[in-house]
């Protein structure tokens, strides 16, 4: 029956990565101004914009350029870069591994860290410290990254204390981790972006099961409190907490753009800015599905984690 519903789920992602992917290739389209153009530049002859565009296929038919380009995202096969000339995958591979990389380490820090101080803050609610937490994790939700990002930058980067690098200083074609210290502020940026999410819903979600009769009743038999709070309360609380820690990680595919931008980092945010701005439609249309991908995937994971956790949904799957 668990399969069923995991099948169901696979499905219905299935629909949607089709729907997102008519929604990209319907947006390219709308993109202002000539590809070939841009390519070529201002003073380039009709004849040469209209053998880049046969080069390219667009003077196809739209219909049969999307199932060309569907047919191709199905083995792999992301198009050729009508800026570079070479294949798109090749171009986004190292790119696609420094987000991967910036991206893994903010979620291995923000999401124990956001379960663990929401779970203090429920163990002190109504105290001065848990007001405290709760003010700070208002001012941070409230504040778009690159505020942020600033932030942290005036801070450690500039005349305060001048510790750590303010954009990326590797060279092209180097990976980014040869140098750790240029992780820390696109990290620490995402970080405090995320946490307080997570933070404020596992507190409300802790002190709802911290509440509830099986918990009071684990109390009663005589259970060591760690142990009602780590074996009973913890466990259902985290559930519902699930699917915002699956809509902050999907958040980072889509919301490391900024990050990147302003730190100049070199990953997908930074090649999608540079694919828009030399209209390379192919890159853009790789890298929203990679992003819608990351969103279907982290859902369905977080579906799972919502039906293991918790003993009704699992009994019903």
């Amino acid at each position: 029956m668990f399969g069923k519903v995991i099948g169901k789920r696979l499905i219905f992602s299935a629909f949607i990565l089709l729907a997102v992917s008519l929604l990209v290739f319907g947006a390219t389209l709308l993109l202002p101004g000539d590809a070939a153009r841009a390519i070529l530049g201002q003073q380039a002859t009709p004849e040469r914009i209209a053998a880049l565009n046969e080069q390219l296929g667009l003077n196809d038919p739209a219909w049969l350029r999307y199932l060309h380009w569907l047919g191709g995202l199905f083995v792999g096969d992301f198009g050729t870069s009508s800026a570079s000339g070479g294949p798109v995958s090749e171009l986004l591979g190292d790119r696609l591994g420094a987000s991967f990389i910036l991206m893994a380490i903010a979620a291995i820090i923000s999401v124990p860290l956001g379960i663990g101080l929401g779970v203090y803050q429920a163990l002190h609610r109504g105290k001065r410290r848990d007001q405290t937490m709760t003010g700070i994790s208002l001012v941070l939700a409230s504040m778009p990254e690159f505020v942020i990002g600033i932030g942290l930058v005036a801070l450690f980067a500039t005349s305060v204390f001048q510790i750590l690098p303010a954009v990326t200083l590797a060279p092209p074609g180097d990976p980014v981790w040869k140098r750790p210290e240029q992780l820390i502020l696109p990290t620490l940026t995402l970080v405090l972006v995320v946490t307080p999410y997570i933070v404020r819903m596992m507190r409300t979600t802790m002190i709802e099961v911290l509440d509830s009769g099986f918990v009071e009743m684990a109390r009663l038999k005589g259970v060591p409190e760690k142990r009602v709070i780590m074996r009973h309360a913890v466990p259902h609380a985290l559930g519902p907490v699930a699917q915002v820690v699956a809509i902050q990680l999907a958040w980072l595919a889509g919301g490391v753009v900024v990050v990147e931008f302003l730190f100049r980092y070199p990953g997908l945010g930074q090649a999608l800015i540079d694919a828009v701005t030399y209209r390379d439609v192919q890159v853009v249309q790789a890298i929203s599905m990679l992003v819608a991908a990351v969103y279907v995937v982290v859902n369905l994971a977080a579906d799972v984690v919502g039906i293991l956790t918790n003993p009704k949904l699992r009994s019903a799957a």
